[in-house]
């Protein structure tokens, strides 16, 4: 303490002036703080009404900034002050006060008290005390860079804890939308509510295998619905990346459009639906539509929108039993055999039960299309022209289609 004591007094002997100016810019410290305090609330709307920063906070802050960069030009040896500018930026974190805002009455509060140093020494008049001014504006931008510098951290390392444990309650809510559980007696529509979906549209999922362990595959999915306006929310699991769209019908492409440059893996979408209280069972249709497309490739599949599809997948389990009951001979073909009368089976049904048709979406001949069909009658013992055959065939084909391929 003592040897503090003599090196500050030495400082004060060799210059006597500086030790003069500081000592009037503590005298005027409370009418320095009122006026900066007037500047900031006239020159920034932000603080003007005292709805985001309370009035007696913002005086609180500007009068202990300020009082440290006084002390700061008295002693260059002073400590930082890390707390004050720290404190005030975590707190105008968590007011939501814009980060330029803060900073700027910092500006304005260094720049005021810079001019009240000036004014002194030009009423002063003598070379010792202009001399002393430089010394002390030198000092003062340092403090004030450094204060800066401090409070900046603070509000980003603020503003990112915020921004994480919104992440966190967001998630949490997607889960409970997953789940159908009530959250604090809160039902499916106050979730969606809470998540900012709104309510009077209608709502997909998507889920997407994740790139890696709990790694986005959907990289920026949110902001990127966002900028075509289409609301949504996610929650990511080692697994996947599931999210809840609202979505207008005129919206749907564009969508598409995002999730398709967007996928980095499978991707599957469920049908559209209207009540949030559907949204476990578009879950697993959206699982469903992913589980269709090929392991290692890359595509975005919306789930069939036919209903036969959506009871097989509610209980794949007998639908991977019907498939095998009915088309077991044909699935225990080599790949090539297979898949070419599977392929078949699949434009057959799916253009009207036309061989020409389906041809042409093959490109091969009509007679080509006519002789895997026959070949098909021929392994199932089911023909085409018999209405219950046709039905449990399509249906079969429908439930290998939902299991991948796969048996």
């Amino acid at each position: 303490m003592a040897e503090r004591t003599t090196a500050r007094g030495a400082d004060e002997e060799r210059n006597p002036a500086l030790t003069s100016l500081v000592a009037w810019a503590r005298e005027h410290l409370t009418e320095l703080m009122v006026d900066v305090y007037a500047a900031v609330c006239e020159r920034i709307d932000l603080y003007r009404e005292g709805d985001v920063v309370p009035r007696d906070d913002l005086r609180r802050s500007i009068e202990r900034n300020l009082g440290f960069m006084v002390s700061g030009l008295d002693d260059p040896d002073v400590p930082l002050d890390r707390a004050a500018p720290s404190e005030t930026g975590r707190r105008r974190a968590h007011q939501r006060a814009p980060l330029p805002e803060v900073l700027q009455v910092y500006r304005i509060g260094c720049s005021m008290l810079f001019d009240a140093l000036v004014a002194y020494a030009r009423k002063d008049g003598r070379a010792d005390t202009m001399d002393a001014l430089l010394e002390a504006s030198s000092r003062l931008w340092r403090l004030a860079d450094e204060h800066a510098l401090l409070l900046t951290e603070a509000y980003r390392a603020a503003t990112a804890e915020l921004l994480a444990a919104q992440q966190r309650r967001r998630s949490a809510l997607v889960e409970a939308l997953f789940t159908g559980q009530s959250v604090r007696d809160a039902g499916p529509w106050e979730v969606g509510r809470l998540l900012g979906l709104p309510l009077d549209t209608q709502l997909v999922v998507v889920a997407a295998e994740t790139a890696g362990l709990a790694e986005e595959s959907l990289l920026g999915v949110e902001r990127r619905l966002a900028e075509r306006g289409i609301v949504s929310a996610w929650q990511l699991t080692p697994t996947t990346q599931a999210g809840v769209v609202a979505v207008r019908e005129e919206q749907g492409t564009a969508m598409l459009a995002v999730l398709r440059d967007a996928a980095g893996a499978r991707t599957g979408i469920s049908p559209p639906y209207l009540s949030l209280t559907e949204t476990p069972r578009a879950l697993h249709l959206a699982r469903t539509a992913l589980a269709e497309i090929p392991v290692g490739t890359t595509d975005v599949r919306p789930f069939s929108s036919s209903p036969l599809a959506a009871l097989l997948a509610h209980d794949p389990d007998e639908g991977r039993r019907l498939a095998d009951r009915v088309l077991g001979a044909v699935l225990d073909l080599p790949p090539e055999d297979r898949d070419a009368l599977l392929s078949t089976l699949h434009a057959f049904l799916h253009h009207g039960g036309s061989a020409e048709r389906a041809a042409r979406f093959l490109h091969c001949h009509p007679n080509t299309v006519r002789y895997r069909l026959n070949r098909i009658r021929e392994l199932t013992g089911r023909s085409l022209q018999d209405p219950l055959a046709l039905a449990e065939l399509a249906t079969a084909a429908q439930a290998v289609r939902l299991n991948g391929g796969r048996r």
